[in-house]
This record gives structure tokens, C-alpha cells and sequence, in this order.
């Protein structure tokens, strides 16, 4: 299973509404947790076991409650039993596509 994730404490009492603290917090838990995984500007992925994933993001908000007075939680997920190494599966594919069509464009 993938899981695409954002975590952000509010009613931080910062002036300039930034909350890269808090989600540095969560990353580090990401990363610590030895899953397959990958951060951009808006939302971290992680792959693996439902109970293996779900318990990282869990992990990942405790890490965020500290920096606020309350934490929204943002989540989806792609559940496909039987499947592996889609985190960077699903990009190759994507990849591949595009190029199909440059070609046949050609």
C-alpha cells in the first residue's frame, strides 16, 4: 500500500505561519522508520503494510502535536494487495507513457 501524508500543526503563535519545525518532527519519524518513502513541498509518501504505514503516520502526528494546538492530518491511500515497489513503480509507468506519446507524435 501507498499512503501520501501531510501533517501541520495550527495555533503555532508564530508570526510568519511557518511550520517547518513541526514537519521536520515528522519527516525524521518517516525516515527513522526504514520504509520506502519520499518527501515533496506538499506531502510524504510511504510504502508498505497497512499496519506498518499507519503506524509511521501515527508516529509522524504525535511528533506534530508539540508544535501546536491542534494538527490536521491530510491522507490518502492506494491499497493494492500484491504489489511492491509501486512508490517508484507507478512513476515508471507514468514515465513510459509519456514517452509513448512523444513517439507517436513523432
Amino acid at each position: 500500500m501507498l499512503i501520501a501524508f501531510s501533517v501541520a500543526p495550527s495555533g503555532t503563535g508564530r508570526a510568519d505561519g511557518s511550520v517547518h519545525d513541526a514537519v521536520a518532527a515528522a519527516v525524521a519519524v518517516v525516515r527513522a522508520s526504514g520504509l520506502p518513502h519520499r518527501t515533496s513541498s506538499m506531502f510524504t509518501e510511504i510504502e508498505g503494510e497497512w499496519d506498518e504505514v499507519f503506524a509511521v503516520v501515527k508516529a509522524a502526528t504525535d511528533a506534530v502535536m508539540p508544535f501546536g494546538s491542534r494538527v490536521s492530518l491530510v491522507l490518502k491511500a492506494d491499497i493494492r494487495p500484491g504489489h511492491t515497489r509501486e512508490i517508484t513503480g507507478k512513476l515508471d509507468r507514468l514515465e513510459q507513457a509519456l514517452t509513448a506519446r512523444e513517439d507517436d507524435r513523432g
